[in-house]
């Protein structure tokens, strides 16, 4: 088992930027062999359901990356396996972007494109979310 747990989640003010993390632990020593992401909630959509959730961006285990259309230019995704770490980097941030982000991980073997076209249901570990809001 993995768990995830992420930081960073903040208010920020319209244009300005935010480093989302997600540690890992557990089942670590296969860790470079994960896809990692992060998908965040539908403001509008149950808050527990996974249906509920957009992907955002992912990682493969061979540095591979995609990104919704939505954070394109804006959003970048990265890891650091020494640390089991994962970030997003949200960068002009719009009033849109506020809601709450959720790291994954999944086992299978699949890059980072499919993990994007897979949706919710194509990985296998969450944390709990972090809150990402927008100051005036």
């Amino acid at each position: 088992q993995l768990q995830l747990e992420e930081s960073g989640g903040n208010s920020v003010q319209a244009g300005g930027s935010l480093r989302l993390s997600c540690v890992a632990s557990g089942y670590t020593f296969i860790y470079p062999n994960y896809l990692l992401g992060w998908f965040r909630h539908v403001p509008g959509m149950p808050p527990m359901e996974r249906s509920g959730r957009e992907g955002v961006a992912f990682i493969d285990a061979d540095g591979g990356t995609s990104y919704a259309d939505s954070v394109k230019g804006r959003f970048t995704i990265s890891r650091d396996n020494a640390r089991n770490t994962h970030y997003l980097q949200l960068t002009n941030v719009k009033p849109e972007d506020a809601t709450r982000y959720f790291c994954v991980a999944g086992n299978g073997a699949i890059n980072a494109t499919q993990a994007l076209r897979n949706g919710p249901w194509g990985v296998d570990y969450w944390g709990k979310g972090t809150l990402v809001t927008i100051s005036s």
